[in-house]
C-alpha cells in the first residue's frame, strides 16, 4: 500500500519504490491495467492471474478479447541492481506516461499512473464521496 511520486528517465526506466521491491523480487510482470494505468505483478501473483484467466470460456468472443488484452500487453521485467524496470514504449503510450508517475500499492499488485491522469481523477476513478460511502457500507470496509 502507499502512494509514491516518481518519474522515468531518458531510457524509459522507472525506479520501483523500495517498499515494493521486496514483494516483487527481481522478476515481475508489467501489463496494461483495467483503467488507464499500468500494473506490475509479482511472478507468483501473475501465476494466480493466469490460473483465473485460464477459466474463461474460449468460446466466448468477449472472453477471448479480454485474454488478448491481458496477454498481448504483458511483458516480463527484471528489476536491476538500482531497483529499476524499463517501460516499453507501447505501454508508456497506452498509459499516456510522459515523465512523471504516481506509483500505488494495490493489494497484490502495483499500479503505475501518469501523474497528470492520476491528479485529474479521483484515485484513478470517478467516485464521489457518496460512492465511497456506499461501497464501504456495502462491503463493510
Amino acid at each position: 500500500m502507499g502512494v509514491y511520486q516518481n518519474s522515468i528517465d531518458a531510457k524509459n526506466r522507472l525506479i520501483v519504490p523500495a517498499k515494493f521491491r521486496d514483494e516483487l523480487g527481481y522478476k515481475c510482470v508489467l501489463t496494461r491495467g483495467l483503467d488507464q494505468c499500468l500494473v506490475i505483478y509479482p511472478m507468483s501473483t501473475w501465476a494466480e492471474q493466469q490460473n483465473k484467466l485460464a477459466t474463461l470460456p474460449r468460446s466466448d468472443e468477449k472472453a477471448r478479447a479480454f485474454l488478448r488484452y491481458m496477454y498481448a500487453n504483458a511483458v516480463e521485467c527484471e528489476i536491476d541492481k538500482q531497483g529499476r524496470i524499463t517501460l516499453p514504449q507501447y505501454l508508456k503510450d497506452i498509459a499516456e506516461v510522459q515523465k512523471d508517475l504516481v506509483t500505488i500499492g494495490m493489494l497484490d499488485r502495483v499500479e503505475l499512473w501518469s501523474r497528470e491522469i492520476y491528479e485529474n481523477s479521483e484515485i484513478g476513478g470517478k467516485l464521489s464521496p457518496d460512492d465511497f460511502k456506499k461501497i464501504g457500507e456495502t462491503y463493510q470496509v
